[in-house]
């Protein structure tokens, strides 16, 4: 992606020293940010609460999200991707409330080289 002036930029409701664990044990090799509070996630309209039903599940896999995330709210923002210009305009935007279901790398590729 740098090849198409691209950088690829996470941002994560965790905290700063969990979001760098997660860089540091997957290594990462791009920018992952803390949306702590999901306040960039809210203001674009993408954040949801974790059902009650759902929560000892992400707990039982590992996911301790008020530990992970500094709060109890249970908020996580849904999955998007974005392509934003460098003149500020958003080229591509896909948000899934399925977190299974990723925009794939070719469409990315294809918008990118179309900016180019």
């Amino acid at each position: 992606m740098t090849a198409l002036g691209a950088n690829l930029v996470a941002i994560s409701p965790q905290i700063a020293d969990n979001s760098l664990t997660t860089v540091e044990k997957n290594e990462l090799t791009f920018t992952v940010l803390s949306d702590t509070g999901n306040t960039v996630a809210r203001q674009f309209g993408l954040v949801h609460v974790l059902s009650e039903d759902l929560r000892p599940l992400y707990t039982q896999f590992g996911a301790d999200l008020p530990t992970f995330n500094g709060n109890d709210t249970f908020e996580l923002p849904f999955p998007g991707t974005f392509i934003i210009g460098t003149d500020g305009a958003i080229k591509l935007s896909y948000v899934n409330a399925d977190y299974k279901q990723r925009l794939e790398p070719a469409k990315i590729l294809k918008v990118l080289e179309g900016m180019g």
